[in-house]
């Protein structure tokens, strides 16, 4: 990722910080809305699930420079999703509904070059896991 992406990815995401407990349910809604097989996945409180995440995210947003550190970290939950019956075709899913999570949380700050940045954040992340996950042993 360029400089000026990775900055338009922090600088949005610093938005969404004070909103994140309501950006994590914004995420999970839509993503059980775009495929309602995936609710069964989680198991637990989806409360923690959001904490999670949002910290995951955090984390990955303040790495997008140095992705190497916290590399092994995301390869291993690549392995571990597979255990939870995650596809190669959620990756997808999963992307979409941040985006839109992103959008609706952003408004009109979610600028096309936000969307482009964010997008291509994502997809780094979720090749990473992916390549891990179904990558031949």
């Amino acid at each position: 990722m360029t400089p000026e992406k990775i900055a338009l990815v922090r600088s949005s995401w610093q938005q969404v910080l004070p909103i994140k407990d309501t950006a994590a349910q914004l995420f999970y809604g839509q993503l059980f809305e775009l495929d309602p097989s995936l609710r069964g996945m989680f198991k637990g409180d989806m409360f923690e699930q959001g904490r999670k995440l949002m910290a995951m995210i955090n984390t990955v947003v303040n790495s997008l420079d140095k992705l190497g550190p916290i590399l092994e970290t995301i390869e291993e939950m690549g392995r571990r999703h597979v255990a939870y019956g995650v596809t190669e075709a959620h990756y997808d899913t999963v992307g979409s509904a941040l985006i839109w999570t992103l959008g609706k949380g952003l408004g009109e700050q979610f600028t096309p070059a936000v969307k482009d940045a964010w997008a291509e954040a994502y997809g780094t992340l979720a090749s990473a896991m992916k390549q891990a996950a179904y990558a031949p042993a």
